[in-house]
């Protein structure tokens, strides 16, 4: 259907109803959809990433200092997370954190190891399984580098591939 519009100044113009997108107008918008859905995704990937990175450190760091607290008062580390009152604690990836106090321990079989097989602490192990949720003693073993870990004594915590 056509219609003609009449304007003085300028003349007619025709007006044709049921103008719409061809396709060719549809499949570059999806094409550039896709452009910018593929720099997104990873981008905000890597961003969730970081955030839950970053929470399991501040989490780590508030038990650190729970553990601190009661061990200036005690003489020694708590044997478990629920004598300071923070067993129930999750990490960002769904998994509780791990405590291990050395007292009384023999060996150091189950302690937390750097590259040369030397304990990272020296009270206590304190760490997030990270994003796979699992983890063994050697920093260096595949399952623990995305571990996010307490070590020196409470100087270093962060990502075990770090340190």
């Amino acid at each position: 259907m056509v219609f003609d519009v009449g304007n003085p100044r300028r003349g007619s113009r025709r007006i044709r109803s049921g103008d719409g997108f061809s396709l060719l107008e549809l499949m570059m918008a999806v094409v550039v959809m896709g452009i910018v859905a593929t720099i997104a995704i990873p981008t905000y990937s890597r961003y969730l990433t970081r955030m839950k990175t970053s929470t399991a450190i501040a989490d780590i760091t508030r038990i650190h200092m729970a553990i601190e607290r009661y061990s200036s008062d005690k003489g020694k580390p708590p044997p478990n997370l629920a004598t300071i009152n923070l067993d129930g604690m999750i990490d960002p990836w769904g998994n509780g954190y791990v405590y291990l106090s050395f007292e009384g321990l023999h060996g150091v079989g189950q302690m937390r190891k750097d590259k040369n097989l030397v304990p990272i602490n020296s009270a206590y192990d304190l760490y997030s399984m990270g994003p796979d949720g699992r983890s063994v003693g050697p920093l260096t073993a595949r399952a623990s580098r995305d571990d996010i870990v307490m070590a020196n004594d409470g100087k270093f915590i962060g990502v075990a591939e770090d340190y």
